[in-house]
């Protein structure tokens, strides 16, 4: 596969995963529909910036199909900062990841293939990220099953997600697409908000920490937007899935969590199958 659709992907997933740590942390703050509304209409800032500099143009095919992301992303979202807020981040992160195998379905069923290489490292990879993001854990078996709903939830949005900004920006317009996502996935997320009656008003301090995340989510969404265009979206979406791990590092760097051997095991795992499809 083409390198720039490769650093492209890899680089999604560094941001998708440092977004997903920072809003794990938030969210044991303040509720989790509030992080996810919030770091949205922060992301939603500079796109708006960049339709305004290129004159308002908008390619109103491509909106059609980031809004029908959008809704995948707005819920993907809010079921996985749930599940992180209480506390199952290694229960989560791991099936979430998984989202990957819906775009990569389509995009097989649609005529993509990929060589025999590369869907050998696509699969090693995803099992690499999901052996990494698990950890021994004892949690509540009410909180186990919640855990697992929500993070199916997340995983089958998450790849609904994925296929729509791949087809949107691959047949139709970047910019135009992530703006129709983040339309998308407000009108989502602004009436959960109201649902649950959570409050938008957050402490002082976490204004930079949530603008952060939503600054993240954007980046991220952009990069793997422009890596739809020079590689197969099978492959880019399972390259672009593999956040779990930056999550785990992160978790290991700044909270000092322990990285045990079956997760260290699982990093060079995802490693080799990231060397494969590249090479593929």
């Amino acid at each position: 596969m083409a390198a720039a659709a490769v650093l492209l992907a890899l680089a999604s997933s560094v941001l998708w995963g440092t977004a997903d740590f920072a809003g794990g942390l938030v969210s044991r703050r303040i509720p989790s529909v509030t992080v996810a509304v919030l770091s949205q209409l922060a992301g939603f800032v500079p796109l708006l910036v960049a339709v305004a500099i290129r004159g308002g143009s908008l390619d109103w095919g491509s909106v059609g199909l980031g809004l029908a992301a959008g809704v995948g992303g707005g819920l993907g979202l809010a079921a996985f900062y749930e599940a992180l807020a209480h506390g199952t981040m290694s229960i989560v992160s791991p099936i979430a990841g998984c989202g990957a195998l819906v775009p990569f379905a389509l995009g097989l069923a649609t005529g993509e293939r990929p060589s025999a290489l590369a869907l050998a490292g696509a699969a090693v990879a995803l099992t690499g990220a999901a052996v990494a993001s698990t950890e021994e854990r004892r949690i509540s078996i009410g909180a186990q099953r919640r855990a697992v709903g929500l993070a199916v939830v997340a995983a089958v949005a998450f790849g609904v997600f994925f296929w729509f900004v791949g087809i949107g920006s691959r047949h139709g317009e970047v910019l135009s697409t992530l703006v129709g996502g983040r339309v998308g996935s407000l009108a989502f997320l602004v009436p959960l908000a109201l649902v649950y009656r959570a409050s938008l008003r957050i402490p002082r301090e976490l204004l930079v920490p949530v603008a952060a995340i939503g600054l993240c989510d954007v980046s991220a969404n952009a990069l793997f937007a422009l890596s739809t265009s020079h590689g197969l979206l099978s492959l880019v979406s399972v390259l672009g899935s593999l956040y779990p791990v930056v999550t785990v590092v992160l978790a290991y760097a700044f909270l000092h969590e322990r990285l045990t051997r079956v997760q260290l095991g699982g990093i060079a795992i995802a490693l080799a199958g990231v060397a494969a499809v590249s090479a593929g």
